[in-house]
Formats: structure tokens, sequence, C-alpha cells
């Protein structure tokens, strides 16, 4: 017998949240994290991490469980994931995975190649060589693996130095995704939103400004003075390292809000482009939070748990 699983995906600030709170509501769901920066403790304002006081009683999972300083690979979340998903189907409960990070979702339902674990000293030199010639990890890649080269941009530095680790680790080419484990014992409905394009950049503007207004910044400050140095994984991300960069003096707080405004539209359109690849979600082209809408996904959510 297989269990119900319901994802809800989309790209930033089109209402996933608020439209996995209507399900988990409406059929007893507990919602598991797929964001990969909501991972991280005292990553709160700009990523938007809805607080536990307005999570209205539905259990939430893979939330604050991470220090910024720790590593977590999308092997590592599939694992755990799928452990916390099990748990839910074994209480009666509905899985609902929510959130944009589509590498994450795809290790989780598809799984992904037996890959060595991170190696930190390869890792250091990789990043060394990358620094004295900006580029010279992905045309080491191009050298070595043309196919998976081709398939990373030449500016994703993170992208280009995990594929160099597993090839160096290896010696071998990278495995085929043909090996990857999918998940099983699971039937899946996956829900997608897709807001006009107009109304998400007015959407992303306003998240962009609240969460500059709700005291990003501070919450950045906080955060080094707790000992982070502001290089950590989590400062990466959009936002913070928009907020770090104006604390260090390099650019204004107009500036910082700008940025964050413009990459984030940026980022939302390689969600969506990322997600439209997949044929097995469902989309509804409006925001989580549009009564239509969560009708819509609400009757959606009743057929499949009903077929």
């Amino acid at each position: 017998m297989e269990h119900p699983l319901v994802a809800i995906v989309g790209p930033t600030a089109s209402g996933k949240s608020e439209l996995a709170l209507r399900v988990a509501e409406a059929f007893s769901g507990e919602i598991v994290n797929c964001d990969a920066l909501q991972l991280y403790r005292g990553f709160d304002i700009g990523t938007a991490k809805i607080p536990a006081a307005a999570r209205r009683g539905v259990p939430h999972h893979l939330l604050d469980v991470l220090d910024p300083q720790t590593s977590f690979s999308a092997g590592d979340y599939a694992r755990t994931a799928r452990e916390i998903i099990a748990g839910i189907s074994n209480r009666g409960h509905l899985p609902l995975v929510v959130g944009g990070t589509g590498f994450y979702l795809r290790a989780l339902l598809d799984g992904l190649p037996a890959l060595p674990g991170r190696d930190e000293s390869l890792r250091e030199r990789l990043s060394r060589r990358e620094q004295r010639r900006p580029g010279a990890l992905h045309r080491l890649l191009r050298r070595l693996e043309p196919s998976a080269a081709a398939r990373i941009h030449p500016r994703d530095v993170q992208k280009a130095t995990r594929a160099l680790e597993i090839r160096l680790l290896t010696q071998t080419a990278l495995p085929e995704p043909s090996t990857a484990r999918p998940l099983e014992g699971f039937r899946l409905l996956l829900i997608g939103l897709a807001p006009e394009r107009a109304l998400l950049t007015d959407a992303i503007a306003a998240r962009t400004r609240q969460m500059f207004a709700a005291g990003l910044i501070d919450e950045v400050r906080r955060l080094l003075e707790s000992g982070l140095s502001g290089d950590e994984k989590p400062f990466e991300s959009l936002g913070y390292k928009q907020a770090v960069a104006h604390l260090r003096g390099q650019i204004s707080l107009q500036q910082a809000l700008e940025s964050t405004e413009i990459e984030t539209r940026q980022y939302a359109k390689r969600q969506l482009t990322w997600f439209r690849r997949d044929p097995r979600i469902t989309w509804f082209a409006g925001f989580g939070s549009d009564p239509a809408i969560v009708e819509s996904a609400l009757e959606a959510v009743r057929k499949f748990l009903e077929g």
C-alpha cells in the first residue's frame, strides 16, 4: 500500500507556506520544510520563516535544525526528510513537503546517485585555485568531465567544486542519474504555484521592503555579534549577503535593499524554470493566499486522497 505525499512548490513569495497551512489544517497534515536556508537557526527574517506562534498548531519539521557552520547536502536532506515523512505517515497524518529548493526536492523524490562525502582539505585547495584564477574550476572540470561541465554555469563555483570533488575522489566519471534510488512507498501530488509575473514582481518588492523594515539588518548584526564571521554558508543567500556587505560598510542600506530585490526576482525566475521541467507538477496560476487558489488546491488534494 502506498501512502499519500503532497508537495507544494513554486518561486519565492508565491504563498507556499500559507497554502500549506490551509492544506494541513484541512487534511491532518504535517509540514516538512524544503527550503535550504530555513534549516538554519537564527536565520528567520530573511528566509520568511513562519514564526512558531503563527503555525496554527500544525507540526513543522526541518526548521531550525542546523547551526550556521554546519554543511548539509541534498543527500543529507533526502535521507533526513525520508525518515520524517515515514514517521508522519505512520502516525496516520499527511506529509506536506513545502519549499522552493528544487534540488532538495529532486533528491527527496527521485534520489541521488551514491556519492562520496565532502573532503574539506580538497575543497580548500580548490577554493584557493579559484581565488587565484577565477573560472579555473570550471575550466578544469571541462577538461576532466566535459559532460558535467556542460550542465554547470561557468560562474557557479559551488556546483563546479562539488563536481570536481566527486571526480577527483572517485577517479571515475560522475555516476548517471539512473543509478539513483527514488522514494518508495508513496504516491505523489505535486502542486505548483505560478502567479502572474508582474504580480509576483510586486510581491517580491513588498516582501523585500518588509524584511528590511522588520529588522533584517539587526538580525544579521546579532548573528555576527554571536561569533559568526559572516562567511558561513547561510550568509551567501539573498538578503543576508547584502546585509553583511552593508554592515561592513561596502554598500548603503538602499543599495542593499535594491540588490536584494533584483537578485530575488532573478532567483524566482530560476526557480520557475527548474520546476517547469517536472511534468508531475499540477500548476495553479496564482498565489497560495488567494481564496480561489486555496479552494482549487484543496479540491485537488481531496480528490487525490480519495483516489
